[in-house]
């Protein structure tokens, strides 16, 4: 069967990531690969890691999305793929990688998602999850500063540096070339069943 490609975007700490999971969660899990753009993150190990931690992560030339596109089309042909794993606190990829077999629904989720038109292209289906800026940035502390060992200044200074230009530049623009517009992410249960019931329907035997 040839895979069926959900594209799901949104700000950072819109709820995307939630919405992936659960949409994943309700499908046999043999039949739903979750692949996360962020793992796509060019290795700048060349660099010290003071240098590395002031890159702009927000920008579309910071993703090898290049790779991804590649990668895609190698599990559309029933191949499998090896995904890079990204290392946040020390910014730069991890020597090993997560090895993907083809499953019949491929979520890609990440806020660059939408952007870049060979990456959009391959998109069966564009959900775009719109949060309130203020949840949104209140979810970004919490996480950087819980799981990737981040300081409060370190967030706010780098929000203000790159995160919030790069989404009124990229991520919020993208947003037209979504499908469907899910409000407040995770938390619509109504628009996350009605895309599982659409899913169910591909992998279910006629």
């Amino acid at each position: 069967m040839r895979s069926f490609i959900v594209g799901i975007a949104g700000g950072t700490g819109s709820g995307k990531t939630t919405v992936a999971r659960r949409i994943a969660a309700a499908l046999p899990a043999s039949h739903v690969t979750t692949i996360e753009h962020d793992a796509y993150y060019r290795d700048r190990s060349d660099l010290s890691p003071e240098d590395r931690a002031q890159l702009n992560y927000d920008h579309p030339e910071s993703l090898q999305t290049e790779l991804l596109v590649e990668q895609l089309d190698q599990l559309r042909a029933g191949h499998a793929i090896d995904v890079p794993i990204y290392d946040f606190k020390e910014h730069q990829r991890a020597a090993e990688s997560r090895r993907i077999n083809p499953t019949p629904i491929v979520l890609v989720e990440g806020i660059l998602v939408f952007v870049d038109p060979r990456l959009r292209e391959r998109l069966d289906i564009k959900i775009f999850v719109d949060t309130d800026a203020d949840i949104r940035i209140f979810r970004r502390i919490r996480r950087d500063m819980e799981h990737r060992g981040r300081t409060f200044d370190s967030v706010r200074e780098q929000y203000y540096r790159t995160v919030r230009p790069m989404h009124l530049e990229f991520v919020e623009p993208s947003k037209r070339t979504a499908d469907l517009i899910i409000p407040e992410g995770g938390n619509n249960a109504i628009a996350i069943d009605l895309i599982i019931t659409k899913l169910k329907t591909l992998i279910t035997p006629q």
